[in-house]
């Protein structure tokens, strides 16, 4: 069996289902494999993933039609609160403080949780005609040629399309069988995730405190719940780990502080090794990467979903643009618009989350004290304030359509 598209995408995560959608809606064909089962994420309980979403990125997802399918499940996020740290000590005194009036924007973002959000991916790519939508399936080979892209499936079916996007995170098969090589180093921090249920409300305030060990963000989910992602050394994290539930929460709560009164577990506990993953090409003969497939990020500021979908809308974009122009959309140098687009971009964002991590995450007194200058000189200029803050929500630069909540 050999189905044909314009475009193939593998990974069916959460930018492949955006490209797939916004490419489908503008009159593409779309083909988007997934190694997973289907409904196994939108079935589930808080698994670990929730997504600080710019605003930027909630654009996008108005554009598509998939906001409407997940609005009531998200919180915004409406202050942002920042600060140097210890455990059982509370915040430095100098913190950065930014507020969504500041921009006059609405909410400076919001906070979504992982089975949410794909669920109103699945919804959407089930409603449209252009879109095949292809669970289950594992991809064992990709063949470039001069007129497009052929995969193999395990299960025997071929699929063809004029051009490939790999949209399969940071261990992309899409890749490493395009023979595209990748840069990057580990931190040495691993990630304890889990939500919490807390007393008192969260006010739509998100906090990050700078430890000497790594950052701790509380997050505001719907309800009186909070996402944590708490950075630890590896050894101290493994330790963590392998706590009992009451115990765990021994070791946070001096981190996580007493101000939304008494916490509780609200679900699973989980553990991500951090890292910095950078591919070497955004793009290989009729292939493009997207999201994590290009760029791993350290989660310090929350940006790894929203640059993965500025590289949807600029790819999208591109790809649309070209075929409206008669074009063959997988040619070199449409796919190379894309990557002048997009790769200078995430990179520099790349590795300036990895600097703040380094600067961050350690004692040293004298870099502690360079720092709380740094942002109490910050927090008393509010032009250099709005514009950290419109940095972070995505409305600085040159912003694809999508972004701009414009449909293409």
């Amino acid at each position: 069996m050999e189905l044909q598209s314009d475009v193939i995408i593998t990974g069916g995560g959460l930018n492949g289902p955006a490209l797939g959608l916004a490419l489908a809606q503008a009159g593409l064909t779309v083909t988007v494999i997934d190694a997973q089962p289907a409904r196994a994420r939108a079935e589930a309980n808080f698994d670990g993933r929730a997504y600080a979403l710019a605003i930027a990125s909630q654009r996008l997802l108005a554009a598509t039609g998939v906001w409407e399918r997940i609005a009531a499940d998200a919180q915004p996020m409406l202050e942002i609160k920042t600060s140097d740290g210890r455990a059982g000590e509370g915040p430095s005194p100098f913190r950065l403080h930014f507020e969504a009036a500041e921009i006059e924007e609405g909410p400076m973002g919001f906070m979504v949780e992982d089975r949410h959000l794909y669920a109103g991916f699945l919804d959407a790519m089930a409603a449209e005609a252009n879109l095949t939508h292809l669970p289950g399936a594992t991809v064992v080979a990709q063949e470039a040629g001069s007129a497009g892209m052929t995969l193999a499936l395990a299960d025997g079916r071929r699929i063809c399309g004029r051009m490939l996007a790999g949209c399969d995170g940071r261990a992309s098969g899409t890749a490493a069988r395009a023979g595209i090589g990748r840069t990057g180093w580990g931190y040495g921090q691993t990630a304890l995730v889990c939500a919490v249920a807390h007393e008192r409300p969260h006010r739509g305030i998100a906090h990050q405190f700078f430890m000497p060990s790594g950052p701790l963000a509380i997050l505001p989910l719907t309800g009186n719940r909070s996402s944590i992602v708490w950075s630890e050394t590896e050894a101290t994290a493994k330790a963590i780990a392998a706590l009992s539930d009451d115990d765990f929460l021994d070791v946070l709560r001096p981190r996580f502080g007493d101000f939304l009164g008494r916490i509780e577990l609200a679900g699973g506990r989980f553990t991500y090794p951090l890292t910095l993953t950078l591919a070497n090409s955004y793009v290989a003969p009729r292939l493009a990467l997207v999201g994590d497939a290009a760029h791993g990020v350290h989660p310090i500021a929350g940006q790894g979903l929203n640059l993965g979908f500025r590289d949807v809308g600029a790819l999208a974009e591109v790809l649309v643009d070209a075929a409206r122009r008669g074009e063959d959309i997988g040619a070199g140098d449409v796919l190379d618009r894309y990557q002048s687009w997009r790769r200078f971009d995430s990179t520099a964002l790349a590795l300036g989350m990895d600097s703040v991590n380094r600067l961050f995450s350690n004692d040293n007194p004298l870099l502690r004290g360079a720092r709380n200058l740094g942002m109490g000189v910050v927090g008393r200029l509010p032009g250099l304030r709005r514009g950290f803050i419109r940095q972070a929500a995505g409305l600085s630069g040159t912003a694809p359509r999508l972004l701009r909540g414009h449909a293409l």
